[in-house]
Formats: structure tokens, sequence, C-alpha cells
């Protein structure tokens, strides 16, 4: 169960373990941190997507290797078998790249869901929220990577001429076609050739649920032309939304395991 309701965690509260992943982009003044301290819902643990991405890189949010992961998730008391549930309160559904990540770690998929609506939701609907620390005991957490769900710029810059999957791109279609600048310095404005563009806004309903079935199928069918190809990756401009993407193909293609380009237009429209 991929995507879980408001109901559905409100009645699993003391029995799964919740994630706050908020981010937001670097030219919106607000702070997940700061907003998870004020209130979050009862018994989530914050991720930090920036501290908890690779250091050594000037590539934002770049997977860390195994052993990093396996510390960052013991930290937080998370075990190999439990259910998790993420969410976030942000306005590019970063709760999608905290489910990638863990999906690529190894954690059983059928074990990790992401919040419809994240906290906004849940904050319409009254439902109860607190400020609370939470005290976490150190689990062991065992990974296993699945480094085929990754794209490198080589072989990003491979498939060009290759063309043995489709890249599609997260992006707004005036960022896609260079039509304006892009928010983080040192990058150039277009698109890697070849790819598609598929807005992640479109996959979701103005309230920042995502849309049925039907509606998704149809979207990635005039994308992509299919929604049953397996080869197919996923780019944006620093691996957060292209998540979001990648979520939604697998909720009408189970079969289907999220592949990211994970340095995106932050490495490949390097200046």
């Amino acid at each position: 169960m991929p995507l879980v309701t408001t109901t559905y965690l409100s009645e699993n509260l003391n029995r799964v373990k919740i994630i706050d992943c908020s981010w937001h982009m670097p030219n919106v003044s607000r702070d997940g941190q700061k907003e998870y301290d004020l209130k979050h819902i009862p018994g989530a643990i914050f991720f930090d997507l920036d501290k908890n991405s690779r250091t050594d890189t000037d590539l934002p949010h770049m997977l860390v290797n195994k052993k990093d992961w396996e510390k960052i998730v013991s930290n937080m008391g998370i075990n190999n078998n439990d259910e998790i549930i993420i969410y976030d309160n942000s306005d590019v559904i970063s709760s999608c790249r905290c489910w990638y990540n863990f999906v690529y770690y190894g954690h059983d998929i059928n074990l990790v869901s992401v919040l419809d609506g994240g906290l906004k939701k849940w904050v319409s609907e009254n439902k109860i929220t607190n400020s609370e620390k939470q005290q976490l005991t150190q689990s062991n957490y065992h990974s296993n990577e699945h480094k085929e769900l990754v794209k490198s710029k080589v072989q990003i810059d491979e498939n060009i001429s290759k063309k043995k999957y489709l890249v599609v791109d997260a992006r707004s279609k005036d960022r896609f076609e260079g039509k304006v600048k892009e928010p983080r310095e040192g990058l150039r404005s277009g698109s890697i050739l070849n790819s598609k563009c598929l807005p992640f806004s479109e996959v979701l309903n103005k309230e920042g649920t995502f849309k049925d079935k039907n509606e998704l199928k149809n979207l990635f069918k005039s994308t992509l032309g299919t929604t049953n190809e397996n080869d197919t990756v996923f780019s944006c401009g620093s691996g957060v939304t292209a998540c979001v993407l990648a979520f939604a193909y697998y909720l009408i293609n189970d079969k289907y395991l999220p592949k990211i380009y994970d340095g995106s237009w932050a490495e490949y429209g390097k200046l």
C-alpha cells in the first residue's frame, strides 16, 4: 500500500514509524526542521534531506553510501521489519524522495508508504499534532543497495545514442525548454537531449493529493506513449521531484521500481 490516507494513519499511529521529510526549495524562505519543531504528527521523526545526503559533493541530495545510510536509519530507531509512513509539508512533495531512498536501500517496498495530502491535509481535518521531541532508541538497521535504481551522468550520456530507456524530466515546461533561469546558481537553462517533460505538479490535485489511477495512466500514456514501460528514468532539478513522478508511476505499475538520475539538472546543467 504505497499511498495511505490520513484515516489509515490516524488509526495506526502507535503501530507504525512516522517520518516527516519536509524540504523546501532554496528560493523559498521556509525551514523544514523549524516547522517540524513547532508542529508535527504525533510520533513523527524528522528526516533532514540535506543533512542525510552526501556531504562530499557540491551536488544536492546525492545518495549516501550503504554504511552511512544504515547509521542514519539506526539512529532514527527504525528496524528492517517496520512499516514506515512518510509525510511532508512541502509544495514539492519531498516525502517521495525519502520513500525512494528507503526503496533504493532495500527496505521492503510493501512496508514504505507516503501519506496522501501530507501534513496540510492532516491539519485541515483537525487531526492531532504536537511539538514533542521523540525519544529514540537506536536500532541495528541493515540495508541492501539496489544500484540499478540510480543512473549516473555517464549512463545518461550513453543513453542519448543507445536509447535504452526514456528520461522524463519533472521540472516545469519553462525550465525544461530553457525559457527561464534555473533557481540554482551556476546552471545553464535547458534539458537533456531526447528527454521528455512531465511537470511533477501534473500528477497532483490542487490540494496536493495524488490523482487517481485512471488519471495517472492517461497522463503518463500521453507523455511516455505507454504505462507499461519499465525502462523509464526520472530526472528533475536536484533529485526530489523526480521521485514524485517515480512514485506516481509506481502507483499505476507495481512491477516498476523507481529509477532516478540522482545528479539531475544540478549536475547535467553545470556551466
